[in-house]
């Protein structure tokens, strides 16, 4: 029995148009499950020719995750095993100091995964399926110029125990997942400075950075019945930056 067979499963990533998302999506499509993913963009092609982001053989969905109503209002996959909440956003230049770049960053990097953890609860539970919660490292360290993008990672570490806690007799299993520095849209403010990534490499013992596939092989292994016995755990995966 191949235990990273995931033949015949229902799977959404929510944020899974590009990025580590994607990475995630794309990997349980090539082991057989039925993907659905959801973006902020009007139609799959409108990602096309974009870095980091590859939607055939995907399901998408347009579904701006900051707004509840639309979360509510959005269409489910007729069978849910897997859902990987994976959204996230974030204001440079210190515009998460104020309100409106704070409320922003909350809504899509917090909120919304309690909404939709709420929205598919039912279906999970029936399937006794797995929900992977994606925060990041900068949930467990100060992140100077993101106290929005710092505080709402922390706030998924915690919301990983709890719903894990709270639903494990649900028949769903909550875990979840930490990158560190992974190149994708989000990080470009350190990857496309030189000086920049070299002091990040610098602090990362594999002395490389992550790419959205050494976060889908940590994605994979927390779906699968390998990790049965994992409930309401983060694991981090950052080649020992946080170490």
């Amino acid at each position: 029995m191949d235990e990273l067979d995931f033949n015949g499963k229902g799977v959404l990533v929510v944020g899974g148009s590009s990025g580590i998302g994607n990475g995630i999506a794309r990997s349980f499509l090539q082991r057989g499950a039925a993907v659905h993913v959801w973006g902020t963009r009007a139609k799959a092609e409108d990602y096309e020719g974009i870095e980091g982001s590859d939607l055939k053989g995907l399901t998408y969905g347009q579904v701006d995750v900051g707004d509840r109503e639309q979360i509510a209002a959005a269409s489910a996959p007729s069978a849910m095993d897997v859902l990987v909440l994976c959204q996230g956003t974030v204001v440079y230049r210190r515009g998460e100091f104020e309100p409106e770049g704070w409320d922003r960053v909350m809504a899509v990097n917090l909120d919304s995964l309690m909404a939709c953890a709420m929205k598919f609860h039912d279906p999970l539970a029936a399937r006794r399926g797995v929900i992977i919660i994606v925060s990041s490292v900068s949930g467990y360290t100060s992140n100077r110029g993101n106290p929005a993008y710092a505080a709402s990672k922390a706030g998924a570490v915690s919301l990983t125990k709890t719903l894990g806690q709270a639903w494990a007799r649900d028949g769903i299993r909550v875990v979840g997942l930490a990158p560190g520095l992974v190149d994708t849209k989000l990080t470009k403010v350190t990857t496309e400075h030189p000086e920049r990534l070299e002091g990040a490499l610098a602090s990362i013992p594999l002395g490389r950075m992550g790419t959205p596939q050494d976060m889908a092989g940590a994605a994979l292994f927390l779906a699968s019945p390998l990790a049965s016995y994992v409930v309401g755990q983060t694991l981090i995966v950052d080649g020992g930056l946080s170490l």
